[in-house]
C-alpha cells in the first residue's frame, strides 16, 4: 500500500493576453488583492500564434506573464481559476475597453517537475479538478529543461516562454530550500 503523503506547495502564475498593454495593470492589480504580491514579471511577448480571440479580444496580442509569491497547494488551482475568471468578468463589463473581451487571464502552476494550466474546457487529455474547472500538465520539466507534449499550445513552445518559467521553477526551488531551513 503506498503511503499518502503531504503535497509539497507549489508557484502560482497567471498568463495575461490582451490587445490593450494598459489591461496589464488593471488585471494585475486585482490579481494582487486577492492572490497576494508578485515576486516575478516577464517581458511582454507578441502573440501571433492564432486568430481565434481575435474578434472578442481584438489585435495585435500580447502576452505578460506573473507568478506571485505565495506558494499555494495544487489543490487551490480550481478556486483560483473561478477568481481569476471573475476579474476577467469584471473587466469586461467596466466597458473601459472597445472589445468584448479585454483580457484572457490564464492561471496555473509551476511544480520542480511539470506545469499545469487551469481551464474551463474538458478534452480527453485533462482531467477534472473540481466544480467544472480541469487540469492539464501542459510542459514537464526534466534534465534541466521544459519539454512539450502533443497538446503543449505553440506559445507554450517557445524558448522565451520557457526562460521566464525556468526562472519561476528556480524561484519555487528556493522557496521550498528556504522553507526547510526555516
Amino acid at each position: 500500500m503506498g503511503m499518502i503523503r503531504e503535497v509539497e506547495p507549489v508557484k502560482l502564475f497567471t498568463g495575461m493576453l490582451s490587445a490593450y498593454p494598459g489591461a496589464f495593470a488593471e488585471a494585475e492589480s486585482a490579481l494582487v488583492q486577492i492572490l497576494g504580491p508578485v515576486d516575478l514579471r516577464s517581458d511582454l511577448f507578441a502573440h501571433e500564434f492564432t486568430e481565434y480571440y481575435r474578434d472578442e479580444m481584438g489585435h495585435p496580442l500580447v502576452r505578460l506573464f506573473v507568478s506571485f509569491e505565495r506558494l499555494i497547494s495544487p489543490a487551490e488551482i480550481a478556486r483560483i481559476k473561478r477568481l481569476t475568471n471573475e476579474v476577467e468578468a469584471r473587466m469586461a463589463a467596466d466597458g473601459a475597453w472597445p472589445v468584448v473581451r479585454p483580457m484572457n487571464l490564464d492561471p496555473g502552476y509551476i511544480g520542480p517537475a511539470k506545469l499545469i494550466l487551469a481551464s474551463t474546457k474538458n478534452y480527453s487529455h485533462r482531467i477534472h479538478i473540481h466544480e467544472g474547472i480541469y487540469g492539464e500538465v501542459t510542459l514537464l520539466y526534466a534534465r534541466g529543461r521544459w519539454k512539450e507534449l502533443e497538446w503543449t499550445y505553440p506559445d507554450y513552445r517557445t524558448a522565451a516562454y520557457h526562460d521566464f518559467f525556468s526562472k519561476v521553477r528556480d524561484r519555487l526551488v528556493e522557496q521550498h530550500r528556504e522553507a526547510r531551513h526555516a
